[in-house]
C-alpha cells in the first residue's frame, strides 16, 4: 500500500500570520504549529546553505514522530559546482541525516542552464551518493526528457521529480519505488501569499487520474510538496489532493481582529 507525504515547500512565511499562524506567535513556533496539521515538509532553506546540526535536531525535535523532512540540496553543490564537489554532498548528508527516522527524501535541483551534455557529470554523482538514503533530482532542461534519464536514475534507484512548473513537461516518469512531486507554478505568479487565488482542483484531479492512480502499485511512497505560487496559498492547495485521495484535511482556525470604521 502506498503512504501519501504531503505538505508546502517551506514553512515560515510570515504571509501567513493571521491565517495560518497566529499574529503573535514566534516564528520559532512555527514548525511545530505546521506539523499539527501537515505531516510533512519540503526544507527550502537547506537551498540557501548547510544548516547547522544542532538545528537539524531541533527542527527533529519539534515534530511527531511521524513527521517527514525533505531537505532541499545546497545550491552551492548543485548550481555554483554543478555536481563537481561530491564530498560536499557527503557532507550535507550527514548533516541531515540527523532527522534520524524524520529523513524522508533529499531533493536535488539542476539549474536551468544543466543539459544532458554533462550526464557523465550527473552519473558520477549518483554513484558517489551516500548510500542508505532516498534521492530525487528535478531537471529543468527540456534535453533530459529522454529514455537514457530514465534508465540512468532507474539504475540507483533515484526518484525523478514531477513539477508542475514552466519548463518541463507536467509528468511523473517512474524511476524508483517511491515518487516525488513538486507542485511549483511561476515564481512571482501571486501578489498575496495567504489566499488560494485560483482554483487547482482540475489541475490536481489529471496529475491523479493520469500520473498518480496508474502508478500506485511501483511506488511504496509518494512525496509532494505545494509552492504558494503554484495557486495563493499552498496549505489550502494541499488539502485538495489530501482530500482526493481520501485523507483528513484541517486549516487553523485563526479568529480575524475586526476592523472599525
Amino acid at each position: 500500500m502506498t503512504s501519501w507525504h504531503l505538505g508546502s515547500v517551506g514553512w515560515g512565511y510570515d504571509e501567513w500570520r493571521g491565517v495560518f499562524y497566529p499574529d503573535k506567535m514566534n516564528g520559532r513556533q512555527f514548525l511545530a504549529h505546521y506539523a499539527q496539521f501537515f505531516d510533512a515538509v519540503e526544507v527550502d532553506s537547506t537551498f540557501y546553505g548547510t544548516p547547522p546540526v544542532s538545528r537539524v535536531i531541533n527542527w527533529a525535535r519539534a515534530v511527531p514522530d511521524h513527521f517527514i523532512f525533505c531537505p532541499k540540496t545546497p545550491r552551492q553543490i548543485t548550481h555554483e559546482n554543478r555536481l563537481l564537489q561530491p564530498e560536499l554532498m557527503a557532507e550535507f548528508v550527514e548533516v541531515v541525516s540527523h532527522f534520524g527516522s524524520k529523513l524522508g527524501v533529499i531533493l536535488i535541483q539542476l539549474p536551468p542552464d544543466f543539459t544532458t551534455a554533462e550526464i557523465e557529470v550527473v552519473q558520477a554523482f549518483l554513484k558517489q551518493l551516500p548510500s542508505g538514503f532516498r534521492y530525487a533530482v528535478e531537471f529543468r532542461h527540456t534535453s533530459w526528457d529522454i529514455s537514457p534519464t530514465v534508465e540512468l536514475l532507474a539504475l540507483y534507484n533515484v526518484a525523478w521529480v514531477g513539477a508542475d512548473y514552466v519548463i518541463m513537461p507536467k509528468q511523473v516518469i517512474p524511476t524508483a519505488d517511491f515518487t516525488y512531486l513538486r507542485f511549483l507554478g511561476r515564481h512571482g505568479r501571486y501578489q498575496y501569499k495567504d489566499r488560494e487565488l485560483r482554483d487547482p482542483v482540475p489541475e490536481l484531479e489529471r496529475w491523479y487520474s493520469e500520473h498518480l492512480q496508474p502508478n500506485l502499485g511501483r511506488w511504496t511512497d509518494i512525496y509532494g510538496f505545494f509552492n504558494n505560487d503554484y495557486a495563493g496559498y499552498s496549505p489550502a492547495s494541499c488539502n485538495h489532493l489530501k482530500k482526493m485521495i481520501g485523507q483528513p484535511t484541517s486549516l487553523p482556525l485563526i479568529p480575524r481582529q475586526g476592523t472599525l470604521f
